[in-house]
């Protein structure tokens, strides 16, 4: 962490490891016991948990509509954010999107491969259904094609969905100038989508499913930073603070005043 610049999360992830490597060898070698237990009790460090960070809806707006449709890289681009903004997928989920995943026959949805090889159907927008119908006939028709390729055909990269998310804040920037200098992630979009379900009174367990959460505790966290439910909340509640009071002066201090 001091060296390599890790985070806690990275330190606690790699410790995670090594116990599981750990929990193999006491197993394998029960002599090794006294060692294998000294390093499975080391205790993952605590760190401070920031708010999830997430756009609102005139953000999105400006967001999708950044790129140039008129290119090739450009549509897929517009296509590519506005899948991730209706399905909330992860990264690897829309990158590993093929082209037998996505169903528009009779229902429009997508069938997402999740982590732990999880597999999900997220339903679609008409809008993006549109897009993503259009955008099909401009690339491989092959079922195990890639449905965000690149310019040689190749599925796109993380740091390839991440570049053209730069490119395209860049240009939303100037329209919403709240997107400036903010940090934006792919997986900003994922925590947006949350939260916009969140606030249009969707259950929570239908978006931990939405998302792909094995544990509803997670979609808890889109929860605690919503604050504009939290303000809702108290305005139902009454103020138990006293009312300010307003200041009277006595007669004396009157009768002082009018003879000045």
């Amino acid at each position: 962490e001091t060296e390599r610049g890790n985070s806690p999360r990275t330190r606690n992830l790699r410790l995670t490891a090594i116990r599981s490597f750990m929990r193999y060898a006491s197993v394998r070698d029960p002599t090794a016991l006294a060692v294998t237990q000294r390093v499975r009790a080391i205790p993952t460090k605590r760190f401070d948990r920031p708010v999830l960070g997430f756009l609102s809806r005139a953000e999105v707006e400006a967001l999708l509509a950044a790129p140039d449709r008129a290119t090739w890289s450009g549509q897929r681009d517009a296509v590519m954010l506005a899948t991730l903004y209706n399905t909330g997928a992860r990264v690897s989920e829309i990158t590993g999107l093929r082209v037998a995943d996505v169903l528009l026959d009779r229902a429009s949805a997508l069938h997402l491969h999740g982590k732990g090889r999880k597999e999900r159907v997220v339903p679609l927008w008409k809008k993006t259904a549109t897009h993503l119908r259009a955008w099909l006939l401009r690339i491989d028709h092959r079922p195990e094609a890639p449905v965000f390729p690149n310019r040689s055909g190749a599925r796109l990269s993380r740091s390839g969905v991440e570049h053209r998310l730069r490119v395209a804040l860049v240009t939303a920037a100037q329209r919403c100038p709240s997107l400036a200098g903010r940090r934006i992630s792919p997986h900003t979009l994922r925590h947006t989508t949350a939260m916009h379900l969140l606030q249009s009174g969707v259950d929570l367990t239908v978006i931990a499913l939405w998302l792909g959460h094995e544990d509803p505790a997670t979609t808890h966290l889109y929860l605690e930073a919503d604050l504009a439910m939290k303000e809702a909340a108290l305005r139902r509640l009454a103020d138990p603070a006293p009312a300010p009071l307003r200041f009277r002066a006595r007669d004396r201090l009157l009768a002082f005043l009018d003879a000045l």
